[in-house]
């Protein structure tokens, strides 16, 4: 019989994590013809995570838990819960809920269809502010303008990916990651299911717009050059311009005999070109940063204990 592993990753999520598990297990207790496992990822929580995931496991053993040392982030948590995987699939779900469990047969059906990575797109938001909507959509269309890689639009995490593609999400592991481009990335045979996404069933979002910047920054430079080309783009109309305005200042002079206030168009011209570079000294800055946490080469996390066990980090 084959194992599906849904996978949790959770943050200070103490008063969703029952809910969301008496769901989960409502669904699966209806599949009879897979094993499933709940891998929850406690990521460094501060509340009573941990006691209730060490609760839940002592109740039912198809719920394993991993505790990191520290909070690492949800994208690392997402790795780490491939990494302790034990299914042939896996299935990625938010811990508040707003991600339907019962969605998950659905996914199950295409799977079996042959289908390597079925994601789920998100119909509606519900409980999202229009900003948040706004900027998701202006976020996706940036992205897909620039990388040759076709990125899915108003999806997330949730979605059940084989085995295949979670080997070939194994092998990447660099440290700053924007899981959503590397679903993309990889390939395989996609397919898309509809959901509306539900609000927070309880706590609030840890999600602010300065991560959520951040992740958009990952995205973009950890699949694409296309910003470093900003400097070429920028540089032909920017001399092409200034060219044509020392002509028409050159011919001004001449014809209407008239003296230019030098200094107008100095302070405007050096504004213009310290503002350019500026730009482009951030540009190159962030792939650099990147270039130097990735050679590195430092573990993506460490664990404090897998089921109650003490992890070595050997």
């Amino acid at each position: 019989m084959k194992k599906i592993t849904i996978i949790i990753p959770a943050y200070n999520e103490e008063e969703t994590l029952e809910k969301l598990y008496d769901r989960l297990s409502k669904v699966l207790n209806e599949i009879t013809n897979y094993e499933f496992e709940m891998l929850f990822i406690n990521d460094g929580s501060k509340d009573k995570t941990k006691e209730i995931l060490k609760e839940l496991r002592e109740k039912d053993n198809r719920v394993s838990y991993v505790n990191f040392s520290r909070n690492f982030g949800k994208e690392t948590a997402m790795m780490a819960g491939m990494d302790y995987a034990k299914g042939d699939a896996v299935v990625f779900i938010d811990a508040d809920l707003q991600d339907p469990p019962e969605l998950i047969p659905e996914l199950i059906k295409y799977w079996e269809q042959g289908y390597d990575d079925v994601y789920a797109k998100r119909r509606s938001r519900k409980g999202e502010t229009f900003i948040k909507k706004f900027t998701s959509k202006m976020y996706y269309k940036i992205l897909q303008s620039l990388t040759r890689v076709e990125i899915q639009k108003d999806t997330g995490d949730f979605r059940l990916l084989d085995i295949r593609c979670v080997n070939a999400l194994r092998k990447m592991r660099e440290s700053q990651r924007c899981s959503k481009s590397m679903f993309s990335w990889i390939g395989y045979n996609k397919k898309e299911v509809l959901f509306d996404r539900d609000p927070r069933v309880a706590g609030t979002t840890k999600w602010n717009y300065k991560k959520l910047v951040d992740l958009a920054i990952d995205g973009i430079t950890s699949f694409t050059t296309s910003p470093l080309r900003i400097s070429t783009y920028l540089s032909i109309p920017t001399f092409l311009t200034l060219f044509i305005y020392f002509i028409y200042v050159i011919i001004k002079c001449i014809v209407q005999d008239v003296p230019m206030q030098a200094f107008q168009a100095i302070i405007l011209i050096c504004l213009f070109f310290f503002g350019t570079i500026i730009l482009l000294i951030g540009i190159i800055g962030e792939y650099l940063g990147r270039i130097f946490n990735e050679t590195k080469n430092r573990p993506l996390y460490f664990v404090d204990d897998y089921n109650g066990e003490k992890e070595r980090n050997d």
